[in-house]
């Protein structure tokens, strides 16, 4: 039966058991959940909504309740694997999950070899690389979620296993140790489940993919031993996990990799990093979070003929905005004075302001409310620190962010 507990944050947090994942793919569980279904679940109705089915379901009611809200919530994040409406899910297992482009990104890096997913869980990965891999095969050593796997995809071959015990030979090893547990994140790669360094070990000199949290220190993965490539993927605007791709599948020369899925660009190590610094031009443009976190600023901009305005800071400028990226054309130079920028934006008819700042101490929030914009366009203002020891200074650039009129 489902149990409840709590989470760091005090909110609670159901643990399916093995017999509910039985009841749930039953004939009756599955009447069951279309039922429940139709009803709305929001914050509204919730609590009629809640009441009515425990009248009819009693103790399966939240077993069917959470489901139902979890499968709402996949379907946004894993739709593009097919159809997930039918899915079993928990909430650490789809809070883990990876997002269905990053999956898809990764498939078609192992396009046409055979893959282990050893962590396989409820069977987001398998479920993209099913459609690229010559085969898969997934193993996990939690009955749950290996119970749900054979559920949501009863094709693929799988089996209970422990990933510190390897159970495959000629195959390219997928692992995605634990980072969070009753929703609290584990910083120190030592501390996921399996912990990273014993991962490392167990698979040297064997092709393994090991996806981590997109915050992994760099240099703590190398101190462990690992002299492949890291890869820092983006898609919707975020940065969603780094991935360590063995020696053996990593690119000739690369060892750093950032990959924006939105823009399908791809910037590595290997590109060339000539790139100036200069004061700033019409355009500033803020890399994506990938590429920063990657440490190619300096790659991208040569790409794109850009350049920076600090040689520690990530903004870009340029005489122009790469495509499909949003710039800032520079108005105004200013000092971060709030009499002087209150001025600058009334004469601007600002009404919507945007801050972003690097490399400075100031919080976007706080210096909103103060500047109090009341006006009607867009203005963007971005702060950064130029130059360094007696020569630093705070720089303010109140520029029109592109695509906004006026």
């Amino acid at each position: 039966m489902v149990l409840q507990r709590h989470d760091h944050r005090g909110q609670t947090v159901l643990t399916f058991g093995r017999d509910d994942v039985s009841y749930l793919t039953s004939d009756a569980g599955t009447a069951a959940l279309a039922e429940v279904a139709r009803y709305p679940l929001t914050d509204a109705s919730r609590l009629a909504d809640v009441a009515a089915i425990r009248v009819k379901f009693a103790e399966r009611s939240v077993t069917l309740i959470e489901t139902t809200l979890l499968r709402r919530k996949a379907a946004t994040k894993l739709g593009e694997l097919g159809d997930v409406s039918g899915w079993l899910f928990t909430d650490d297992a789809l809070q883990q999950a990876t997002a269905a482009p990053v999956a898809r990104h990764r498939a078609a890096r192992l396009a046409g070899v055979v893959v282990h997913d050893a962590t396989c869980s409820i069977g987001t990965e398998l479920a993209a690389l099913r459609a690229t891999a010559a085969m898969v095969i997934g193993s996990d050593l939690d009955d749950v979620r290996l119970a749900m796997a054979h559920h949501n995809l009863p094709e693929v071959a799988l089996c209970r296993a422990d990933a510190l015990h390897p159970i495959t030979r000629d195959a390219v090893v997928l692992l995605d140790p634990a980072r969070r547990s009753g929703g609290r994140r584990r910083f120190d790669p030592r501390d996921y489940v399996p912990p990273l360094d014993a991962l490392l070990d167990t698979y040297r000199g064997r092709p393994t993919v090991v996806k981590c949290a997109p915050g992994i220190d760099f240099d703590a993965v190398h101190r462990l031993g690992f002299a492949g490539e890291i890869e820092v993927t983006s898609s919707g605007g975020s940065v969603r996990e780094a991935c360590l791709w063995s020696s053996e599948l990593a690119a000739p020369g690369v060892r750093r990799r950032a990959c924006v899925l939105d823009r399908d660009e791809i910037v590595t190590d290997a590109d060339s990093d000539d790139c100036p610094v200069r004061p700033a031009g019409r355009w500033i443009v803020d890399p994506d979070g990938a590429i920063v976190r990657a440490g190619l600023v300096r790659h991208y901009a040569a790409r794109h003929s850009l350049w920076q305005l600090d040689p520690d800071i990530a903004y870009l400028s340029g005489d122009h905005v790469p495509a499909g990226v949003r710039g800032f054309e520079v108005l105004e130079q200013l000092p971060l004075r709030d009499k002087v920028l209150r001025q600058a934006l009334a004469r601007r008819d600002c009404g919507q302001l945007e801050i972003l700042v690097r490399g400075v101490d100031v919080d976007p929030d706080r210096l909103r409310r103060r500047l109090r914009p009341a006006g009607h366009l867009p203005v963007s203002l971005v702060i950064t620190r130029i130059g360094s020891g007696a020569g630093e200074r705070t720089v303010v650039f109140l520029c029109r962010p592109s695509g906004a009129a006026g």
